[in-house]
């Protein structure tokens, strides 16, 4: 299945994160909540910004769960940092009719798991 969030994690994950640039519409809007902190930005620069300041880790996003209803994407699942689980996510976003993201907006946290984990 078609997913233009799996895409968008794949890039993220990889050692070019900055293709994920790519899927975006200029006027890009965001939010990742963060344990003790928010990242938000109205552009697709601000969003480059973003990638650009990320520490360099082999991080992974593991999506558990995906659904889709109209415009709308979303998915839930788990990060792996170094090949350990540090925390779990829930993002949607909203996609345009040419296939772009044109809102974005992620919870990640270390402490709940929605969904139980894999064993």
């Amino acid at each position: 299945m078609a997913s233009l969030l799996r895409d968008y994690m794949a890039r993220m994950d990889s050692d070019r994160p900055e293709q994920a640039l790519e899927l975006l519409v200029p006027d890009f809007r965001f939010l990742i909540a963060l344990p003790g902190r928010e990242v938000t930005g109205r552009s697709k620069d601000e969003f480059a910004a973003y990638i650009g300041g990320r520490n360099a880790v082999e991080r992974v996003h593991e999506i558990l769960r995906y659904s889709s209803d109209g415009d709308l994407e979303t998915v839930y699942g788990v990060v792996t940092e170094s090949g350990k689980v540090v925390g779990s996510f829930l993002s949607a976003a909203v996609v345009t009719p040419d296939g772009k993201m044109a809102r974005y907006q992620s919870f990640f946290t270390t402490t709940f798991d929605l969904v139980d984990r894999p064993e």
